[in-house]
């Protein structure tokens, strides 16, 4: 069983969690929005740990403002980290835009747009015969 869950991923997977909360009830800064932490990757070593966000109904721009934001806040989260979490070190945060969420917009839109070709309308409008 442990080799099918490593101790980083376990780590990761709690950091993430911890980070949520903290992202949502800690940071104070007016410029961020409701930000959804989607993955959390953490090095052999513990020493870095990549985490991948979005700003939920934001466009790609507002999300990297966001992870700028956040990696000025590193510190800060990092501290309150270490004191929710019993690790002897807290690892080095480095906020990243998750590009998941903008390509599923894409897919979604490109596939929108083929279903509506394909019934020879303009996709506008939904089938009301359905």
């Amino acid at each position: 069983m442990a080799k099918d869950y490593p101790r980083t991923r376990r780590v990761a997977d709690q950091i993430q969690r911890e980070l949520a909360t903290l992202i949502r009830d800690a940071v104070r800064d007016p410029r961020l929005g409701s930000v959804t932490v989607s993955e959390v990757t953490v090095s052999r070593d513990m020493g870095h740990a990549k985490v991948y966000m979005t700003v939920l109904g934001a466009d790609a721009d507002t999300s990297r403002e966001a992870a700028e934001i956040l990696n000025g806040a590193a510190g800060f989260l990092r501290r309150e980290l270490g004191r929710s979490m019993r690790l002897r070190t807290v690892p080095a945060l480095h906020f990243l835009h998750d590009e998941v969420f903008d390509r599923g917009a894409d897919l979604t839109q490109l596939i929108d747009r083929a279903v509506a070709s394909d019934r020879g309308d303009d996709g506008d409008e939904p089938d009301q015969n359905r």
